[in-house]
């Protein structure tokens, strides 16, 4: 079970409309749909924006993981909205590669003295 830190980021994730992301800057909860005038022309295509919330996804999940030992990225992943052909093999044991996206020898939080 995620915890209520890791859920509350995992659905600011997935609540945001990733789809013009490198195109202008945002605010939190951002949607195509209510933007009227604002409304960027560019867009990203599925593909190109599914590859940014993987993205944002693991930053946020190294992060989660650095504090909390019992962090699942798999469930992470999951509640962030990332494709399932991301997180999935076909035979529909999860893949290796949610894990390894993150950086486990970084888990530490290193602090300057």
């Amino acid at each position: 079970m995620l915890s209520q830190v890791a859920q509350d980021f995992a659905a600011e994730i997935a609540a945001h409309d990733w789809s013009d992301a490198p195109f202008r800057a945002d605010r939190a909860g951002h949607n195509r749909a209510t933007d009227g005038a604002k409304r960027s022309a560019k867009q990203l295509s599925p593909e190109e924006t599914e590859t940014v919330v993987v993205n944002v996804m693991w930053v946020v999940a190294q992060q989660l993981a650095s504090i909390d030992p019992n962090f699942n990225v798999h469930e992470f992943a999951a509640a962030c909205g990332v494709a399932r052909r991301y997180r999935v093999r076909s035979d529909g044991s999860p893949s290796g590669s949610m894990p390894g996206g993150l950086r486990p020898e970084d888990f530490r939080v290193k602090r300057s003295a």
